[in-house]
């Protein structure tokens, strides 16, 4: 075996290494990290991105849009729930993953376009490219003999080539258009970027807050008097427009079809408002996405259901409640679930909670709903519904300083009332209330009078300023994708030579963008030229 020579690598020669790259320095590294950001692939990876980030705001039930339906989503998935929570689910657009793709899509979409930008502007000032030496290889190429004098045709030609970009040599003419084309790609891209902008602008200084509202029931734009109220990372809700407004009435259909039983067809609020204290009332009318603007904020009618109205007498004979109160529908029979909380009772704080059939049954001894609403069925309306409650007693956990919601009773100091079962023993008490029914509690509670059914309409008011922003973006857009579907960039190029005593005349063209079709204006300028035509 041959002796390896001293300072020899151990293992074949250095032709055989792969060479060492030397690390970026950190300028040279940010470079290309600016240039990855700001590459169209990037940008449309990021597109995607933001497109299926936002999936789960439309599955997950989203805090500020409908925390009732958050609240029952948690109690109803306890284990998924602080995963989604700590992945921002419940809170979509306000998460931190969501506001960074948000953010580098923006600096992404700034990083394409300037570029471009650049290099259009100087394309438009850019003189049409020379002719090329031989036009015969052209996809469109025409030639003919005239008698006119070479400067003539080019004359022609000129005239004719009026709506191009032209520049003249001494012996042809090289035209082109379709300029606005690449202005329609930049004009796109930078209508995203608008979009993008007037979105950003109406989460930062807009808001957006629900409440629900009970027929004959009024309501004033400040912060305390929603149910939910999310205002924009900037927005002081100080700032609230000073409007009230009252919800004189409410109508809804119910569809009797027999594929959409039980389904309204058709629902709307009457409403009366001032945007100020001394200004004069004003009405509208308010339906499923036409809402009213009211002094800059939109008032949408995004829901509605029943209200029943109960009046609690205590042990006393006094009165500890009297109105009506919101039951949450549960399904599209509008059977309602529901609480009643009456802290003011003596000897006892009371809790009620149950269901609200708007219209019922005896199925298997058990009430049932059998229409799908009140208007459903003919006659009086309510005069068949039912409050199926079950009674509580102790302490409501009110002045615990712990928020809690208005459709849930806190049950960690209540006891459910009981009554004797006939057999010796007790059982749950529950209370079957029709139209007009009082009900006398145990244990000289007091009593409970089901008085008739009243509905609530739930509202959204919200104040998005940079909706404009995005629509002007959404306007820009289709002009630009317009412009970048039907403008077609197209080249002409005129050549004249003198052959035989006569003027040889060469006509080429070359389309730049795929599907487009030069054959007939070379034909009509061939024509021209050769006095075919006029």
């Amino acid at each position: 075996m041959a002796e390896q020579r001293p300072g020899a690598p151990e293992f074949g020669n250095d032709r055989d290494r792969a060479p060492e790259v030397a690390p970026l320095a950190p300028v040279a590294f940010l470079r290309w990290t600016w240039r990855q950001l700001t590459s169209m692939k990037t940008a449309l990876i990021l597109l995607f991105l933001l497109a299926l980030g936002a999936v789960p705001g439309s599955v997950v039930p989203q805090d500020n849009v409908d925390s009732v339906a958050a609240g029952r989503w948690r109690e109803a998935h306890s284990t998924l729930a602080p995963v989604y929570e700590k992945l921002g689910l419940f809170n979509v657009y306000g998460s931190a993953w969501f506001s960074a793709i948000y953010i580098l899509l923006m600096i992404s979409l700034v990083g394409c376009i300037l570029p471009r930008t650049r290099v259009y502007f100087r394309a438009m000032r850019a003189r049409p490219p020379r002719t090329p030496a031989n036009l015969a290889r052209l996809p469109e190429y025409r030639s003919f003999t005239v008698d006119q004098e070479p400067a003539d045709v080019l004359a022609r030609a000129r005239e004719r080539l009026s709506s191009y970009r032209t520049d003249g040599y001494e012996d042809s003419v090289s035209a082109e258009r379709g300029y606005l084309r690449e202005a329609g790609n930049l004009v796109f891209h930078l209508s995203v970027l608008i979009v993008l902008v007037g979105f950003a602008t109406g989460s930062l200084f807009g808001y957006k807050g629900g409440v629900v509202v009970v027929t004959g029931g009024q309501f004033a734009n400040v912060a305390n008097q929603y149910d939910e109220f999310v205002p924009g990372k900037l927005f002081d809700p100080a700032d609230l427009a000073p409007f009230a407004l009252t919800v004189k009435d409410f109508h809804v259909d119910f569809s009797t079809d027999a594929d959409e039983f039980g389904m309204a067809s058709d629902f709307y609020a009457d409403l009366e408002y001032q945007t100020a204290f001394d200004a004069p009332t004003r009405t509208a009318r308010i339906s499923v996405n036409h809402p009213v603007d009211v002094d800059g904020a939109q008032v949408y009618l995004i829901g509605h259901g029943y209200a029943p109205v109960v009046t609690v007498r205590d042990g006393k004979g006094e009165i500890a409640y009297s109105g009506p109160v919101i039951f949450l529908p549960q399904d599209t029979s509008f059977l309602s679930e529901g609480v009643i909380k009456v802290p003011e009772a003596s000897p006892s704080q009371l809790g009620f909670g149950g269901l609200f059939f708007p219209t019922y049954g005896l199925i298997g001894g058990q009430p049932s709903t059998i229409y799908p609403g009140i208007d459903a069925v003919p006659g009086d309306p309510g005069a068949d519904s039912l409050l199926s409650l079950f009674v509580y007693r102790g302490d409501l956990g009110l002045d615990s300083g712990i928020p809690q919601s208005v459709y849930s009773l806190d049950m960690s100091k209540l006891e459910q009332v009981k009554k004797a079962d006939g057999k010796g023993g007790t059982k749950n008490l529950r209370l079957d209330l029709a139209k007009g029914a009082t009900a006398t509690l145990p244990d000289g509670l007091g009593t409970i009078t089901f008085d008739g059914v009243s509905r609530f309409v739930k509202l959204q008011v919200s104040s998005n300023p940079g909706e404009k922003v995005a629509l002007a973006g959404m306007i820009l857009a289709l002009t630009g994708l317009l412009g970048s579907l039907f403008i077609r960039p197209r080249r002409v190029w005129v050549r004249v030579r003198r052959q035989d005593g006569r003027t040889l005349v060469e006509v080429a063209g070359l389309h730049r963008s795929s599907g487009g079709d030069l054959s007939g204006e070379i034909d009509d300028l061939a024509a021209h030229l050769e006095d075919r035509t006029t």
